[in-house]
């Protein structure tokens, strides 16, 4: 509906330009969303493996006493 009018025009102007304004506002929040999603799962993830890796150093550190206390018969372990 475009006419000579410079105020409709330029009213135009600025309907189009809040448009872009909302889908980027649209598409910022759902890019948002997707990150935050992302960031709790790798947070979930490196929380598992840290307790896994905590795991592996102790059952290590155990498998180390005994070889020591193997290599010495007469201490306790």
């Amino acid at each position: 509906m475009s006419t000579d009018d410079p105020i409709q025009r330029e009213l135009e102007a600025l309907h189009a330009l809040v448009q872009r304004l909302g889908d980027s506002q649209r598409r910022l929040h759902e890019e948002n969303r997707s990150l935050r999603t992302s960031q709790e799962q790798l947070a979930g993830e490196r929380a598992t493996l840290l307790a896994r890796n905590e795991q592996a150093r102790s059952r290590v550190e155990t498998m180390i006493q005994r070889l020591k206390a193997l290599e010495h018969p007469g201490s306790t372990a």
